[in-house]
């Protein structure tokens, strides 16, 4: 097996199961990686990530680049697109890997269609273009404050001011 394959065994790992999504969330990963020059996961927020969507690809995505939600340097974009944006915070280099709009929609099984993908050229099945992009801050702690209803402890940034006092989204819900 070549390294590419022992590799998204661990994604897989990770994610749980094999499938087409997963393949080019790890090609997509792999392929920004290499055009950035890095060389190892972000411990920290070495590097930020833009994901697209929130399908599987972002698992990989994740695995890979080591970039989190609970870290705040992987930021979700709701555009429904196969397309992530990789940011290394100390040059402030940037590139967007999507995949190809001329991707063919090949008639085969689930299995054949992730080993396809693993093995298709990048150039076949990835754009990668540099782009300028402002850096996001890095993660900051936000205080909370406790709901009025509920009493749960809220990020104040996530609190609806309401007549019964600071409410949490689901409790400004219901009290409406």
């Amino acid at each position: 097996m070549n390294s590419r394959t022992l590799q998204f065994d661990d994604v897989v790992r990770f994610h749980g199961h094999a499938c087409p999504g997963l393949a080019v969330g790890y090609r997509m990963a792999s392929a920004a990686i290499h055009a950035l020059g890095i060389d190892t996961r972000s411990g920290d927020e070495e590097l930020v990530a833009i994901v697209e969507n929130d399908a599987c690809g972002v698992d990989a995505i994740q695995f890979m680049t080591g970039c989190t939600f609970g870290k705040g340097n992987l930021i979700f974009h709701d555009f429904g697109k196969m397309a992530c944006t990789l940011i290394r915070r100390n040059n402030g280099k940037a590139v967007r890997i999507r995949i190809r709009n001329d991707l063919p929609e090949l008639e085969m099984s689930r299995d054949q269609r992730v080993r396809w993908l693993l093995e298709i050229p990048d150039s076949d099945l990835l754009e990668c273009e540099d782009v300028q992009i402002e850096i996001p801050s890095k993660a900051h702690r936000i205080p909370s404050i406790r709901c009025a209803i509920c009493g749960e402890k809220t990020m104040e940034t996530r609190i609806v001011a309401n007549p019964k006092g600071p409410l949490c989204i689901p409790c400004s819900r219901m009290a409406d």
